[in-house]
Parts: C-alpha cells; structure tokens; sequence
C-alpha cells in the first residue's frame, strides 16, 4: 500500500472541499500534526480513522485508498464535468441555471 498516495488523495479532496488540514483533524478527532504525517506518507493511517476522513470528505474509502474514484458520486461530477465541457458557453451557462433550478426545487421539497 502507498501511504504517500493516499495521503496525497486526501489532501487533494480536502482541499476540494475546502477544508483546511486544522478542520479536517479536528472533524477526525485527530491531531494537525498526525494530519500532516497521513497526507505527508509518513504515517500509516488506522481504518477507523480512514473511515472517518472518507465520511467527512464525503468519499468512498475506495476512492481515497486507490488511483481511480469509485464513488458513483465522483462519476457522476465527472459525467457532468463531460456534458459541460462538450457545449458552448451558452449551453453551458443554460445547463448550470437548469441545474441551479432544480437543486432549489429539491430542496424546497424534500
């Protein structure tokens, strides 16, 4: 197993998130400095730790222990990262009010 990558996979998707390493530690229950030494590879991280970071990032374990995401969440951004870049700025700008719209209506009635 590559800690050095899993590590790197982590902070990558924290930082996505816009977590910072302090709030992600803290969230784990864990100190700043074990963060650092997990996404740095110098430390082997336990499973329920593991766990922990995946269900706060808001990942599969799969997605952070291995190269390719898993998550059908990560494909489905992926898809529609996919359908946007295919479009003109206009059709874009059109797909992103739609979805826009329709986050709204979900919201309001779930």
């Amino acid at each position: 197993m590559d800690y050095y990558k899993i590590g790197q996979r982590i902070r990558k998707i924290r930082k996505a998130c816009g977590l910072s390493q302090e709030e992600l530690a803290e969230k784990v229950g864990i100190s700043v400095t074990h963060m650092s030494h997990i996404e740095t590879g110098n430390t082997k991280l336990s499973l329920p730790v593991l766990v922990d970071i995946s269900k706060i990032l808001q990942v599969s374990t799969d997605e952070l222990l291995y190269d390719k995401p898993y998550s059908d969440k990560t494909q489905i951004k992926q898809e529609i990262s996919s359908l946007i870049d295919s479009c003109s700025e206009k059709e874009a700008k059109i797909l992103i009010e739609t979805i826009k719209s329709l986050k709204k209506s979900f919201d309001k009635y779930s």
